[in-house]
């Protein structure tokens, strides 16, 4: 009778299986986010507000306390008060309710150009980098003549193009992101490239794309990470100036930028809470934004890695 044997299980494998399995992977997420709370406060907290936006926007309707579409034409133009907490716009309806609902717009237009713009960016920067010759030569003058345009005035010119309405605007923006991240993943690459173990993958015989996916690819991840969150401010910028001029979000939905642009264009001295509030609301999540960049950038620095554990 045939007895299977029992192979010895390597101690290396174990080790990985179990950081791999759901515990060991909470336990290993858990612990990144103390080092990076400990290493930047201050990122933490743009974090934080981050979390909260997303809260505000996904449970909108269980949290704003009225419809923002709902005209109060008995509270026109009403400033802050207990029945409306952050008053109310030309056509009666609440400033707080309207703030909610363009919390989800802003996220839903910002982090899914980010993520169309930098997916873009972060396959043809790998592929530009990699494969070199001629293929890097055109893509990098595409490049030049795409970063020629100021990314608004590209925004604006794709949104005439084609017309005002959210999917326009995603795309528009997307199309301002992929430059940069471009440029920035190529750059990684071109280092990523000189290591020993790509040539080794050469000489085995494995094919561009297997290189590609299997050991330049990952070792990208981090730079992509960090160009993204660093974009999403720049993406909040752009949704929120596109529909100050009134390419963006088309009214009556309620947009931080259109909130603006609509009070300013109906009046050249408006209620202070009409510009304020949905100022402060653009301003804290772009600074949120940008500090939870930064910080996300000095945490995943191999050089400061160290200090920081």
């Amino acid at each position: 009778m045939n007895q299977s044997k029992i192979l010895p299980v390597d101690p290396i494998d174990a080790e990985m299986a179990a950081e791999l399995n759901p515990p060991g992977l909470v336990r290993r997420l858990s612990g990144a986010l103390v080092r990076f709370v400990r290493s930047s406060p201050i990122g933490a907290v743009g974090l934080l507000f981050w979390i909260i936006m997303l809260a505000l926007a996904i449970f909108a309707p269980q949290i704003s306390p009225l419809d923002p579409l709902d005209a109060d034409y008995g509270a026109i133009r009403q400033g802050p008060s207990v029945s409306h907490l952050l008053g109310t716009d030309n056509l009666g309806r609440d400033v707080l309710s309207r703030i909610i609902f363009g919390f989800r717009i802003t996220l839903i237009v910002s982090l899914t150009s980010v993520f169309l713009g930098d997916l873009i960016g972060f396959i043809w920067g790998i592929a530009s980098g990699y494969l070199g010759n001629r293929f890097d030569l055109i893509s990098q003058r595409v490049i030049d003549v795409l970063m020629s345009f100021p990314a608004l005035i590209l925004a604006l010119l794709l949104l005439v193009v084609s017309g005002a309405g959210l999917p326009t605007v995603i795309i528009a923006i997307a199309v301002t992101r992929i430059p940069s991240s471009t440029r920035i993943i190529r750059s990684v690459v071109l280092s990523v490239n000189q290591n020993a173990y790509i040539e080794a993958a050469r000489c085995l015989g494995a094919s561009h794309t297997r290189i590609m996916l299997r050991h330049i690819a990952p070792q990208v991840v981090a730079p992509i990470l960090v160009v993204a969150t660093l974009n999403l401010g720049g993406a909040i910028f752009a949704e929120s100036a596109l529909s100050f001029l009134g390419l963006g979000i088309p009214p009556p939905a309620p947009s931080l930028g259109n909130m603006l642009g609509g009070v300013l264009a109906a009046a050249f001295r408006p209620p202070w809470w009409l510009v304020v509030f949905p100022g402060l609301a653009i301003t804290f999540a772009i600074m949120a934004a940008n500090l939870f960049g930064d910080a996300l950038r000095d945490f995943l620095d191999p050089k400061l890695k160290k200090r920081i554990d």
